[in-house]
């Protein structure tokens, strides 16, 4: 007999919690979500009825019936069930879940909630049972059931409508728009540069470091003017020292430890929280679902005491935050370490990296601000002898013009009086940290500005040297997951246990994907003036980096478009945001359910009805790019069951079908060129024969570049189909087959083989595999035993539409 039954979402927070209680307690976990909302009902309608108040039918999860069984069986033994699953509204529903499927009163049953895995916390938990909150569980449903509808109603369309379309989500369909419109301001760019001038001045054996403030818009005014330093004279004119102090941010959020992690660990989303979750699950930190800020008078009180003893009285400072977001919600605190003290959070590299960035984090917040001295030495310029000087007016801010040619009558108009000079000044500036403050816990992400030595006002500077370098105009920045996760959250899209799911699910679609571009390069024009002598060097950047960036990919493109076109309100950010409040306002009892859902689901049920009218053939036009000089044909760009790729011929020409190749790397359809469209129906191009004569075909597919041999395909990446030598392709040929033959175990010559895969050996007749029974050596089955555990291995279903599409790699023309 059981006094006490703990159900829990996990299996690692129950062998935590576990620990603070006594033998009276027995934690089980549910491990995770016992059961969803069906996929398809028997009859084939929706599992939501939208003309009956939105009833839902549920099912247990395949994968949860042993758990379930071995609840139930729990459960009838015990004198009192507590469910304590997270303390948000996913985890509320989950409890309302267990009641249901166990047959629990959820008006007696007790419902424990805790944002910390520890003794004290799970101790005043048992004291102060509540019984589960239904308007939380009723906004998870909402929520819920909103996604599921736009999903069954809305993804077919896309099915049918949009070209290699595969599914539409309520919160992420304005994700992939943020990352459309911000790859399309960067394609619209069209910055213009400017001429930066930096010199180094010394002074009594020290070295200066200035900057001219204004820039110019030609090489030949930079030219001129670095011309006009080299009889000139610098003279320090002034001196200006304000002190500032710079103050901690808040301990973290969801959202802000997101940020974070990915700016400065690297980490992505979903690992940053897959790393908080371990770190909750074993009492090391606080809850990691949050909009909160605030911390504890016990957190910030033992913050103050580590702080003291650590660093001294005059490093620490009592902090209150205040939750900006009007639409927080789970007001309990910010995620922070449970001790303040304990450095070690994990055995885990990656997990005690993300401890120690929560830690810092938490202890800065409630430390003194740092305190700098900020200076800016003016130096005079002031010419001595020379005649051909520029005026202030060529020293503007940079303009969009386009500079003109570097000719003699240009640089005789940007040559003025020399009195004018005078006007022009270099700035240098230094920043000196009089008191570090939070910056020994939690320093900044800039370097610190130069500290620059003691000089005075009429000192007299030599000039070392002096460099014009061509500075071009950046386009927007594209979305790390970090900056990402940081608009949705100023736009009101999503909440805390969102973002990384969010993030995620773009990507699996194949709407987005990280960027792993270093950039191309780029000349840069230098002017450098050494010795009263000028020299040009041309210096090779790379520019247009997306290496770590979430880059949308021509699905997303396509999908966003068509979503804007058919569907505003679903990529509409205020529209989705206004959603999220409405499920705020669900979670607070101030809005019925079943309102919001008629709210959302009406018009948008309208605009499903009426998109049979939508004409497939509008969604991805096709571009003609032009005519193939041989055959005479027409060459598209259109948008295919894979992406973009080319066309030579027409569709309807069932005599002579068309052929097809795939999207040059790095082009789209509105941009590709007849002459990269002709390069790429070069392939498959024949590179050779083998020893035994078979041909080597060298090509493109959907998953990179390859040779064919007969059937076998080898990847060859990152060589070039177009010019990969016999050599190099025999090479990997070799390396191919030897890794196939160390593969094989046996071959019974009629297909069945025995092969050593991901998982161990198994038997394959092509169709079916089958396991090999442990204890069995796979070397040493007959050819009869092998048919016989064939004939018992089930079919799977999955296998063979990952079989069907390896197929459809191996025939390179097909699109």
């Amino acid at each position: 007999m059981t006094k006490n039954l703990v159900i829990v979402e996990s299996p690692a927070k129950g062998k935590t919690i576990q620990k603070y209680l006594g033998n009276d307690f027995t934690v089980l976990s549910s491990v995770g979500h016992i059961r969803s909302i069906v996929k398809k009902t028997k009859d084939g309608t929706l599992p939501i009825d939208t003309k009956n108040g939105y009833k839902t039918v549920y099912e247990v999860d395949s994968d949860k019936k042993k758990i379930i069984t071995g609840l139930k069986k729990a459960v009838k033994t015990a004198d009192t069930v507590w469910l304590a699953t997270d303390e948000d509204r996913e985890g509320e529903a989950i409890a309302w879940h267990l009641t249901e499927v166990l047959k629990l009163d959820p008006k007696t049953t007790k419902r424990i909630v805790f944002h910390e895995i520890t003794k004290n916390a799970i101790d005043m938990a048992i004291k102060k049972p509540r019984t589960i909150d239904m308007d939380l569980v009723r906004a998870q449903q909402a929520r819920q059931i909103l996604d599921r509808l736009v999903g069954f109603e809305l993804s077919p369309v896309v099915w049918r409508k949009v070209p290699g379309g595969k599914s539409a989500g309520r919160v992420q369909s304005p994700a992939v728009r943020l990352l459309v419109e911000r790859e399309r301001e960067i394609e619209s760019f069209n910055g213009s540069f400017s001429f930066k001038v930096v010199a180094e001045f010394s002074h009594n054996g020290d070295i200066i470091k200035a900057e001219l403030p204004n820039r110019f818009e030609t090489e030949s005014q930079a030219q001129v003017f670095l011309e006009s330093l080299m009889d000139a004279k610098f003279t320090i004119s002034d001196i200006t020292t304000s002190p500032s102090t710079r103050n901690p941010m808040a301990p973290f959020t969801t959202s802000t430890l997101q940020q974070d992690a990915n700016s400065r660990l690297g980490f992505g989303a979903r690992a940053t929280m897959s790393s908080a979750q371990k770190l909750y699950q074993e009492g090391k930190i606080t809850y990691m679902r949050t909009d909160s800020v605030n911390l504890s008078g016990q957190a910030i009180a033992m913050a103050a005491d580590y702080i003291k003893k650590t660093f001294g009285e005059k490093y620490s400072q009592v902090r209150a935050f205040k939750t900006k977001s009007a639409n927080a919600q789970e007001a309990h605190e910010a995620i922070r370490p449970t001790d303040m003290s304990r450095q070690q959070g994990s055995s885990n590299e990656y997990d005690q990296k993300l401890y120690d960035l929560i830690r810092r984090r938490t202890l800065a917040s409630q430390m003194a601000p740092a305190k700098l001295e900020k200076t800016i030495v003016t130096i005079k310029i002031t010419n001595q002898s020379r005649s051909a000087m520029i005026s202030s007016d060529t020293l503007e801010p940079k303009s969009e013009m386009a500079p003109g040619p570097n000719s003699d009558l240009e640089r005789s108009s940007v040559a003025k009086d020399d009195s004018l000079i005078g006007d022009q000044i270099f700035e240098a500036k230094g920043e000196v940290i009089v008191f570090d403050g939070f910056l020994k816990m939690y320093g900044g992400s800039k370097k610190d500005a130069e500290i620059l030595p003691a000089v005075k006002t009429g000192d007299i500077l030599v000039l070392n040297s002096a460099t014009a370098r061509q500075m071009f105009d950046r386009p927007p920045a594209r979305y790390s997951e970090g900056s990402l996760v940081k608009k949705l959250e100023d736009l009101g899209i999503g909440r805390p246990s969102t973002y990384a799911t969010i993030i995620n699910t773009i990507q699996v679609r194949g709407y987005a994907e990280k960027g792993e571009g270093e950039g191309i390069p780029r000349d840069i024009i230098s002017l450098n003036l050494q010795k009263n002598t000028i020299s040009r060097d041309i210096i090779s950047e790379k520019t247009g980096s997306d290496k770590g960036k979430l880059v949308p990919t021509a699905s997303g493109e396509v999908l966003s478009d068509f979503l804007n076109s058919h569907f505003e309100p679903i990529v509409d950010y205020s529209f989705t945001a206004t959603v999220e409040t409405e499920f705020d306002k669900i979670a607070t009892g101030a809005l019925a359910r079943n309102t919001m859902l008629d709210h959302f689901y009406t018009p948008f049920h309208k605009l499903i009805e009426n998109s049979d009218d939508i004409d497939r053939s509008t969604v991805a036009k096709a571009r003609e790019i032009g005519i193939d000089p041989i055959s005479g044909k027409p060459i598209l760009a259109r948008f295919g069951r894979y992406g973009p790729m080319l066309q030579l011929g027409n569709g309807d020409d069932k005599v002579n079908k068309p052929q097809f190749a795939p999207m040059p790397a790095g082009r789209k359809i509105d941009t590709v060129t007849l002459d990269e469209a002709l390069h790429a129906f070069e392939l498959p191009r024949i590179v050779g024969e083998t020893a035994d004569g078979e041909v080597v075909k060298s090509n493109i597919g959907r998953f990179g570049p390859y040779i064919q041999v007969n059937k076998l395909f080898v990847s060859i990446k990152p060589l070039d189909p177009h010019t990969i030598s016999i050599d190099e392709a025999l090479n990997l040929y070799a390396a191919k087959l030897k890794s196939e033959a160390e593969k094989n175990i046996a071959d019974f010559g009629d297909g069945i083989k025995i092969l050593k895969g991901r998982f161990g050996p198994y038997i394959t007749d092509g169709s079916k595999n089958a396991k090999i029974p442990k204890g069995t050596e796979p070397s040493k089955i007959a050819h009869e035993q092998a048919k016989e555990l064939l004939k018992n291995a089930p079919i799977s279903k999955k296998r063979g539409i990952i079989r069907k599409t390896k197929k459809t790699k191996s025939r390179p023309k097909k699109a």
